[in-house]
């Protein structure tokens, strides 16, 4: 009985923290606002100004980038999770958490929670954006929804990734840094612009097992089809096997970070 009242404890504990994570969306829109304005204008700038000089083996470029824009997305997503939290931090507001008789977890887990959610409007918001200048999903409603399911849990892994970088660091602007030295090199050695195979003998073998690749890939097969389902099934379970190595590492070294922080 004890057990099940402080589960139920931790579990209000954190839905809690991800209201209070949520309403900070609703006083400052802005947050909402310029996390998606960047991926937009990836989007346009390698839509209308490289798509011409780029083959890949669709019919349209805006096909092939869409999935690889909205993994990138939540990748440039999860850089707020530190920035956030180190804010906090360096505020105060961590310090009045842990003065509460509330669960020690709530405060990460409510904000990696609260990033997932805004991911879901940034995806939406992204699909739209690409229905309106060319893109066309092929497949039904389980595949896309199954794409949508492993996007929010790649975005929600690499939140954690961020929370962790965001606990060694003592400012926002060295979070935000040092998030974009570990996010950079996984986009750009990536599928999410260009296939694989056009890029260097010796950047293939990095590119073909980065997480991002992946997903972008498996992104890519589930919204358009695949004529070799053995080859979806392998990058979609990679990237889930991608996911679960992150929140196993990540998790207990963030939440460990966060109990040594001050």
């Amino acid at each position: 009985m004890k057990n099940a009242q402080a589960f139920s404890s931790q579990i209000s504990d954190l839905l809690v923290m991800v209201e209070r994570n949520l309403l900070r969306y609703v006083r400052l829109p802005q947050l909402l606002v310029f996390s998606t304005i960047q991926p937009i204008m990836f989007l346009l700038l390698f839509t209308y100004v490289f798509g011409g000089a780029i083959l890949t083996q669709y019919a349209s470029y805006i096909d092939f980038l869409l999935p690889g824009i909205l993994v990138q997305s939540v990748l440039f997503g999860a850089l707020q999770t530190g920035a956030g939290l180190v804010e906090d931090l360096n505020k105060g507001l961590v310090d009045r958490f842990r003065s509460l008789p509330m669960a020690r977890g709530a405060v990460l887990g409510g904000r990696t929670l609260a990033d997932m959610m805004r991911n879901i409007f940034v995806i939406l918001l992204m699909i739209s954006v690409g229905y309106m200048i060319g893109f066309r999903a092929h497949e039904g409603f389980w595949n896309a929804l199954t794409a949508f399911t492993l996007l929010l849990y790649l975005g929600f892994a690499f939140s954690w990734v961020s929370a962790a970088i965001g606990m060694l660091t003592r400012t926002v602007e060295a979070a935000q840094v040092a998030g974009f030295i570990w996010v950079f090199p996984l986009v750009f050695t990536s599928s999410i612009f260009v296939p694989v195979n056009t890029m260097p003998d010796w950047l293939q073998f990095f590119a073909r097992i980065n997480p991002v690749t992946v997903t972008a890939d498996s992104i890519r097969m589930l919204l358009l089809g695949s004529p070799d389902s053995a080859e979806l099934a392998s990058k979609f379970i990679a990237a889930f096997v991608w996911i679960a190595i992150l929140l196993v590492v990540f998790v207990p070294l963030a939440v460990r970070l966060y109990r040594r922080s001050s």
